[in-house]
């Protein structure tokens, strides 16, 4: 399960679908509607918040509106919580080193698979934060589980 830090403008459509599917899985978890995935680590920044659900679904309306600019239908009625980022208060705090973790790991998938999407990864300059997400410094969150290279 990857939840991305990243904005979603920085996901190509394989990872904005993947996106999009695995934080309803996510959701799904935090709802206990499921029992797969309950201990996953991706999980620990929304069961941190005082409404995980709601924080979930601010992460997911986000993630819809990215999809519906470029032209694709996510079923936004999928979202449990809906909530505006900025009705949640706080953002949720993520280190930079997490930031420049997964921009790495988005550009190696994106030179990949999607050599337009990766030119537009290089002219972009660096990563930006999805909106539910603060920049803090740091490295690389606990609860990644980084892939061996």
């Amino acid at each position: 399960m990857r939840i991305w830090s990243l904005h979603p403008r920085h996901l190509d459509r394989m990872g904005l679908l993947a996106c999009w599917r695995e934080t309803l899985l996510a959701q799904a978890v935090l709802a206990g509607r499921t029992r797969g995935y309950r201990n996953h680590p991706q999980l620990e920044r929304f069961r941190a918040q005082p409404d995980p659900l709601a924080a979930v679904g601010a992460y997911l309306g986000v993630v819809a509106r990215e999809a519906h600019s470029r032209g694709y239908r996510f079923d936004a009625a999928r979202i449990l919580s809906p909530t505006p980022v900025g009705e949640l208060g706080a953002a949720i705090p993520v280190a930079r080193g997490q930031l420049d973790y997964e921009w790495q790991h988005l550009g190696r998938k994106l030179r990949e698979r999607s050599p337009d999407d990766a030119a537009r990864w290089d002219a972009a300059g660096g990563p930006s934060a999805h909106p539910l997400f603060r920049e803090v410094p740091g490295g690389v969150e606990p609860w990644e589980r980084p892939a061996a290279t």
